[in-house]
C-alpha cells in the first residue's frame, strides 16, 4: 500500500457511532485547553490532553474505509477485520434455529486497532437476529462463541442454503451493533453494524462448504475470501 493510500485507510470518515464520542470529547478538550490558559491551571490543560488523545482514538478506532468486494459472484467474504483464531466444525448457534448438524465455523479477533465494522459475508436475506446476554470473557478465547454477549443472523441464500454472522462482544467491549433488520436484503460486503471495543465476529458456513483460510490469517473485511459456495 502506498503511503497516500495509508493515509486514507487512517483518516478515513468514521461511523456515525463515534459522533457522540467525538463531540463529547472535543468539547471537553476545547474548554478544558481554553481555561487552562486562561487561569494557567495545569490540572485543566492534563484534562484537555487526555480527552485531546481520546478524540483521536475515536477518530482511529471508528474508521470506516471504503471497501471493494470482489465482483464474483458465490463467495463468502470475511464479515470483519482481525486475526483469525479458530476454524473448526460446530453447530450453529441454537437461537438461529438452523438445526444441529456441524458446519465450518470461521472466528476472527478483532483487536482495538482494527476496523470494527462487520460486512454482510454474503448476499442474501436476513431472515433471523437474535440477541444473547452472557458474558464479556476475552474474546480470542473460544469459549467466548457461546458465553459472551452476542448478536447472532442467519442470511439466507438464493438457492436457499443458510450462513449465519455472529457479532460477539469482548472483554471491553459493550456495544454490540446491528443496522440492519429480518427481511431485509442485502449484498455481500455492504455494512450491517458494528461493535466496540475489541471484539470477534464468527461466520459458519453452509453444510459442505469448505474454508480457504487458515488460523492466523489476517482477514479484511468485505474483501478477504473466506470460501467459495460452488466449489
Amino acid at each position: 500500500m502506498s503511503l497516500l493510500g495509508s493515509l486514507k485507510f487512517v483518516l478515513s470518515r468514521p461511523h456515525r457511532e463515534a459522533y457522540p464520542f467525538l463531540g463529547v470529547s472535543g468539547a471537553v478538550t476545547v474548554a478544558a485547553r481554553y481555561l487552562g490558559w486562561r487561569r494557567n491551571c495545569p490540572i485543566f490543560r492534563g484534562i484537555g490532553t487526555a480527552s485531546g488523545l481520546f478524540f483521536g482514538f475515536c477518530l482511529y478506532f471508528f474508521r470506516d474505509p471504503e471497501r471493494i468486494a470482489p465482483a464474483r459472484e458465490g463467495l463468502v467474504l470475511a464479515p470483519a477485520d482481525g486475526r483469525i483464531v479458530s476454524i473448526e466444525k460446530i453447530a450453529p448457534p441454537v437461537e438461529l434455529g438452523m438445526g444441529e448438524t456441524p458446519v465450518w465455523r470461521v472466528a476472527t479477533f478483532l483487536s482495538v486497532l482494527d476496523v470494527h465494522v462487520n460486512c454482510m459475508p454474503v448476499a442474501g436475506t436476513v431472515t433471523r437476529i437474535a440477541y444473547h446476554e452472557g458474558k464479556f470473557l476475552n474474546a480470542s478465547l473460544d469459549k467466548a462463541s457461546t458465553d459472551n454477549e452476542r448478536n447472532a443472523m442467519s442470511i439466507t441464500l438464493p438457492d436457499g442454503r443458510m450462513v449465519a454472522v455472529v457479532q460477539i462482544a469482548g472483554l471491553i467491549a459493550r456495544r454490540i451493533v446491528c443496522s440492519v433488520k429480518e427481511g431485509e436484503r442485502l449484498e455481500a460486503g455492504e455494512r450491517f453494524g458494528l461493535i466496540r471495543f475489541g471484539s470477534r465476529t464468527d461466520v459458519y458456513l453452509p453444510p459442505g462448504v469448505e474454508p480457504l483460510v487458515e488460523v492466523g490469517q489476517t482477514m479484511i473485511g468485505g474483501e478477504t475470501v473466506v470460501a467459495e459456495l460452488d466449489a
